[in-house]
């Protein structure tokens, strides 16, 4: 193995799976005799939780978009300072639930943000510290909002209206169209065992690519 440990992001709409999912390919990993940390954005350390419970919260306050993008870097920043960057330098894999394709999806495609300024954030913020490897779980909005809606209360992302998680979807897609050597689509609207069977696939070859 390399000195160096491996980046995996997990992204996707609301309901498609990921999360649970993140779980399973680090099992996988660590069958395989590799040093996982899991963590997640907005998250990942004190600081940047209590960053991610404003931003998630419902506010009788409306956010404006450049508040809501800048809490984000804010915690990003944290996040990796304190956990990711340590964890790669030690040779560890770090599995994270989202990172900054979902500020592009999110804030870009969603809000409708300039992407050019969460470009600048970005390289401000990460210099030139990009993922290894992007999974994407695409799954149609309808299903993973019905999916999300079974979880509890909804957050504050979660309130959207159905038109908001389109653009998202669309950008992630687009994105994923973009880079393809990065990103690795795969069907999150299949049943749980064929979804599990392209993640073992994915974590099979990333294994054997990075040995």
């Amino acid at each position: 193995m390399s000195s160096r440990g491996r980046f995996i992001t997990f992204e996707g709409v609301e309901g498609a799976g990921k999360s649970s999912n993140l779980g399973w390919a680090a099992e996988l990993l660590r069958a395989a005799g590799i040093e996982v940390v899991i963590t997640r954005e907005p998250g990942g350390t004190p600081l940047a939780e209590a960053l991610r419970d404003l931003l998630l919260a419902p506010h009788d306050e409306p956010v404006a978009a450049d508040t809501e993008l800048l809490l984000i870097f804010a915690a990003r920043a944290q996040h990796l300072q304190q956990v990711i960057l340590p964890a790669l330098e030690a040779g560890k894999w770090v599995l994270c639930d989202r990172f900054t394709d979902a500020t592009y999806a999110y804030q870009g495609g969603g809000r409708g943000v300039s992407m050019t300024r969460i470009g600048a954030l970005e390289q401000l913020v990460q210099g030139d510290l990009r993922p290894d490897c992007t999974v994407l779980f695409d799954i149609d909005v309808l299903t993973g909002l019905a999916r999300a809606g079974k979880r509890g209360q909804l957050d504050r992302f979660e309130r959207e209206d159905r038109a908001f998680f389109e653009r998202i979807r669309s950008t992630y897609l687009s994105r994923a169209e973009a880079e393809p050597a990065r990103f690795h689509r795969l069907d999150a609207g299949a049943p749980l065992d064929e979804v599990r069977q392209q993640v073992q696939a994915l974590i099979d070859t990333l294994v054997s690519r990075y040995e």
